[in-house]
C-alpha cells in the first residue's frame, strides 16, 4: 500500500491538499494521531473494499505529533508500506494574510500575535520539513496549479522517485533564500537597475533578459552550474533527496536573477521531468 503523509505549517494548504488527493483515488483521513497511523494502515489494507493508497493529514496540534511521527514512519517503511511525506510550506507574509483573512488564531498563538505563532511553528517542523520526501511552498500557487504538482508527484507511474528541482530568485537586500540548497550570487554581472529603460523593468521582459545575456561572462557562469548540477544532482539522488531548492540571487531581485533563473530552469528542463521557476521577491516589483 502507498501512503502519503501531509504535514506542513498551518495555513499552507494541508486540507487541499488532502482533498487532491482524494479525488485522484486516495482513501484519505485528516488529523490522525501519528501514533494511529500504522493501525490505521493495516486496517485498511484488510479491508473488504481494495485500498491501494492511503493519504493521511497531520497536524501539529495532533496528539503527541513531534514525538511520535518519526518513529511512526520508520514502523511503516519496516511493515513493508510505501511511505512518503509531503510537507506543505509557504512564507510568513502569505501565513499571516490567510489567518487574517480567516480571522482565526494560529493554533501555537493564542493570544493574537500570528508571527509569533508562525515562527514557533517553523522551529518546531525543521527537524519534520528537512526529512520530508517532497515540500511544495504554496505562496504563490492557486489550487489549480497545487493540483498539478500534487498529480506531478502521485497521479502518473514512475514519477514517485524524481527529485523536483525549484530555482528561485532572490534579492540579497531582502534576505537570504533560507531553504536553499545551493546559493549562486550573480551581482557580479552588470546591471540592468543602471540603464534607466530597463530600472523599472523585470528579467522577465525580453529587454533585461538580453541584456543580461549580451555578456559573455553570463554564458559562461550557466555552463558552469549546469556542470556542477550535472555532477551533483545523481549523487543528491543517491542519498535519497526528492526536493532540490537551487536559490540565484541579486541585489534586489528583480532583473539580473530572475533572468538566471528563467534560462537556468529552460535548461534544467531539458534533462529533468519536474522543475519549477518561481522568483521570491517578486511581489516587491
Amino acid at each position: 500500500m502507498e501512503i502519503v503523509i501531509i504535514t506542513g505549517m498551518s495555513g499552507a494548504g494541508k486540507s487541499s491538499a488532502l482533498n487532491i488527493l482524494e479525488d485522484m483515488g486516495f482513501y484519505s483521513m485528516d488529523n490522525l494521531p501519528p501514533l494511529l497511523i500504522m493501525s490505521f494502515a493495516e486496517l485498511t489494507s484488510r479491508s473488504e473494499i481494495v485500498i491501494e493508497r492511503l493519504a493521511v493529514g497531520l497536524d501539529i496540534r495532533g496528539v503527541g505529533f513531534l514525538e511520535n511521527l518519526t518513529k511512526s514512519i520508520e514502523d511503516l517503511k519496516k511493515a513493508g508500506f510505501d511511505v512518503s511525506v509531503l510537507f506543505l510550506d509557504a512564507s510568513d507574509e502569505v501565513l499571516v494574510k490567510r489567518y487574517k483573512e480567516l480571522r482565526r488564531p494560529h493554533p501555537m498563538e493564542r493570544q493574537g500575535n500570528i508571527l509569533n505563532g508562525i515562527d514557533r511553528e517553523r522551529q518546531a517542523l525543521e527537524n519534520i520539513r528537512e526529512n520530508s520526501d517532497y515540500i511544495i511552498d504554496t505562496s504563490k500557487l492557486k489550487l489549480a496549479e497545487l493540483k498539478a504538482r500534487i498529480s506531478e508527484l502521485y497521479n502518473v507511474e514512475g514519477t514517485k522517485d524524481i527529485m523536483i528541482i525549484s530555482i528561485v530568485s532572490f534579492g540579497f537586500k531582502n534576505g537570504i533564500l533560507l531553504d536553499a540548497d545551493l546559493v549562486f550570487d550573480v551581482r557580479f554581472l552588470p546591471n540592468p537597475y543602471y540603464i534607466e529603460e530597463l530600472k523599472e523593468k523585470t528579467g522577465k521582459d525580453s529587454e533585461v533578459f538580453d541584456y543580461v545575456f549580451s555578456y559573455d561572462v553570463t554564458d559562461k557562469f550557466l555552463n558552469e552550474i549546469m556542470e556542477l548540477l550535472n555532477f551533483t544532482v545523481p549523487y543528491y539522488e543517491k542519498e535519497g533527496k526528492r526536493n532540490l531548492i537551487i536559490g540565484i540571487g541579486c541585489t534586489g531581485g528583480r532583473h539580473r536573477s530572475v533572468a538566471i533563473a528563467e534560462k537556468l530552469g529552460e535548461l534544467i528542463k531539458e534533462k529533468y521531468d519536474l522543475v519549477f521557476v518561481s522568483h521570491r521577491d517578486e511581489r516587491y516589483w
